[in-house]
């Protein structure tokens, strides 16, 4: 990575032939390297998933396969307060949903509901 950064400050100085192609020969080498690490993660995974299988780990087996298929989810850490506005941090939302649930489940200014304010069918003796 800071080859292909020295790389292109130097073509950006001096956009000579040689340096451009310096650059590109770098880029080519970051690309392989990356490529080949890619597959010897993809590698390491599939391994993974057959050692699970191999001793009947069906859980981890299916779990890993379903993360396959699924790909890279981002998860979305931000949650809005009373006011609407953002709050990224960790503690911050955690304080915030306790709020948000002691709000809810502490519900205050409701009347008791008394036996007579229940409206049950009625069953007429005759």
């Amino acid at each position: 990575m800071d080859q292909r950064k020295r790389a292109k400050i130097q073509w950006i100085k001096d956009p000579s032939q040689s340096n451009v192609d310096n650059l590109n020969k770098v880029r080519r080498e970051v690309s392989r390297h990356f490529r080949n690490k890619k597959k010897a993660y993809l590698r390491a995974k599939i391994e993974e998933l057959e050692s699970n299988n191999n001793i009947q780990n069906i859980r981890d087996l299916y779990r890993g396969i379903s993360d396959f298929k699924k790909g890279y989810q981002p998860r979305c850490n931000i949650v809005k307060d009373e006011k609407g506005d953002l709050i990224a941090d960790s503690h911050g939302i955690v304080a915030r949903w306790s709020k948000y649930f002691s709000q809810l489940f502490n519900v205050h200014g409701v009347k008791d509901v008394g036996q007579a304010e229940i409206h049950t069918a009625g069953t007429t003796s005759t």
